[in-house]
Parts: structure tokens; C-alpha cells; sequence
């Protein structure tokens, strides 16, 4: 009985983050199944950014990622941001699984894999929005000087 709880419970909560959106991944282990929201990986909007939500899973194949099962929440950004955090936290959930419960030598190997494609998939990227300044319409634009 104490084992099977054990095994229920191996589970890691990574997030990915874009802008404003902030993505928070729940990976356990199961069955293969993904969700975001409570809703299956192929309802995601709009279509042409779906791949980018598969890419993590595509990359790694089924024998990687067919053990583990994905629940993800996501809030705040536009749905392009929400994709990209998406795809870092699928990508840092799994990397931090094979960390905990598997072996150091695979999630390395995972990790390579990841980082050889697209290292954003693993770094989030640091740049934000930067204020609006006073004396222009813009954070760096001025408005135009007159002499008279």
C-alpha cells in the first residue's frame, strides 16, 4: 500500500514564463496525457502556435515523454506569450522529473537535446516591457524640439 501512494505521488511543479504570462507545469508520473486549463494539447489556439506548444514532447518522442502525465495552468500575456511559457514549463517539468525520479544521465541527455534546438525552451528570456518617461510619446522616443 505505501508503495503505491509513492509512485502516485512522484510528481514536480516547474513554471515557464513570457513577458507577462506565466505558465505553471504540474508533471507526474502516468500515462502520457497532456492538458492545459483542464483541456486536451490540441485545443490550443491559434492553430499555427500549437507546434510550438508540441515541440518539448515532439523533440523528446514517446518512449521520453509517454510516462509522464502533463497538467498545465496558464494566466496573464496575449496567447502568443501563453504559448511560448507553455512550452518552457512542459520543457522544464520534464527536465526536472528525470532530475528527481529517474537519473542524472538521462536528464542531461533531455536537457541537451532541448538546448540544441532552442535554448528558450529551457532559459526564459529576460526581457520586459520597458515604462513610458514623460516629455515624449514613448519610453525612448521624444517629442520634436521647436525653436520658435
Amino acid at each position: 500500500m505505501a508503495e503505491e501512494n509513492t509512485a502516485k505521488s512522484e510528481r514536480v511543479q516547474c513554471f515557464g514564463r513570457k513577458k507577462t504570462a506565466v505558465a505553471v507545469a504540474l508533471v507526474r508520473t502516468g500515462t502520457g496525457q497532456a492538458r492545459i486549463n483542464g483541456c486536451p494539447l490540441h485545443t490550443v489556439k491559434p492553430d499555427i502556435l500549437r507546434v510550438k506548444v508540441y515541440e518539448p514532447l515532439l523533440l523528446l518522442g514517446k518512449e521520453r515523454c509517454g510516462k509522464v502525465d502533463i497538467r498545465l495552468r496558464v494566466k496573464g500575456g496575449g496567447f502568443t506569450s501563453q504559448v511560448y511559457a507553455l512550452r518552457q514549463a512542459i520543457a522544464k517539468g520534464i527536465v526536472a522529473y528525470y532530475q528527481k525520479y529517474i537519473d542524472e544521465a538521462s536528464k542531461k541527455e533531455i536537457k541537451d537535446i532541448l538546448m540544441a534546438y532552442d535554448r528558450s525552451l529551457i532559459v526564459a528570456d529576460p526581457r520586459r516591457c520597458e515604462p513610458k518617461k514623460f516629455g515624449g510619446r514613448s519610453a525612448r522616443s521624444r517629442f520634436q524640439k521647436s525653436y520658435r
